[in-house]
């Protein structure tokens, strides 16, 4: 939303006119509905002299903590739990090169730790979090949330996309093992799940925000 747009929403609301009259003749002057819907929603309808804005959203120092945690907590989950399934696929389809039973057992007990030691605190945060958001709306608006979410949204579309390449590589090259297989699909269904989750959640914020 503009400066621009923000004043004569303002100075429109205090001369009297009507928020659909407002919007009308902005959509006619071609500014989008989003950015219209946006700006009047900066002003809370309350009967007042004078257009009363409403507070920004805004980030304690305490949230803004709470959210990093949260995405740091999932991004361990996540690979600890892909390290978890590469060493059972290990384990199933061995390979005759390899030697080192012991970084097998110990690559299992630190994956089985970084899962029962983050994931409960990913869950913790993610509900807290979103108590925090149903108690106040505007939270969902904060814009490190929407940071995190856009970075974990490229991080996923590039795991997926260089995952996809490599299984589609081997595939024509006529290298593609069980084994290999595998563990290619094991990231795509993690990267996946993670990607389509908060793609789902964006969308359905900036429904929300829309919709006011």
């Amino acid at each position: 939303m503009t400066n621009e747009l923000y004043i004569f929403v303002k100075e429109s609301l205090e001369k009297g006119a009507g928020r659909r009259e407002i919007e009308e003749a902005l959509i006619r002057a071609g500014w989008q509905k989003e950015e219209v819907k946006q700006a009047l929603s900066s002003f809370a309808e309350l009967n007042f002299p004078v257009p009363v804005p409403k507070p920004k959203p805004y980030l304690q120092a305490r949230e803004a903590f709470l959210y990093l945690v949260s995405f740091i907590t999932l991004y361990i989950t996540a690979f600890s739990f892909g390290a978890l399934v590469f060493a059972f696929i290990d384990r199933a389809f061995p390979d005759p090169l390899a030697v080192g039973g012991r970084f097998y057992s110990s690559g299992l007990r630190a994956a089985i730790s970084a899962i029962i030691v983050a994931f409960p605190i990913y869950l913790a945060l993610i509900w807290q979090l979103t108590k925090s958001e149903a108690r106040d709306p505007e939270r969902k608006k904060s814009r490190i949330a929407k940071w995190l979410t856009y970075l974990t949204l490229v991080i996923g579309a590039g795991i997926i996309i260089g995952d996809l390449i490599t299984l589609l590589t081997n595939l024509l090259g006529g290298e593609l093992t069980p084994r290999f297989t595998l563990k290619a699909l094991t990231v795509l269904v993690i990267t996946g799940s993670i990607f389509g989750y908060y793609l789902w959640k964006l969308r359905q914020a900036e429904k929300e925000e829309i919709a006011v």
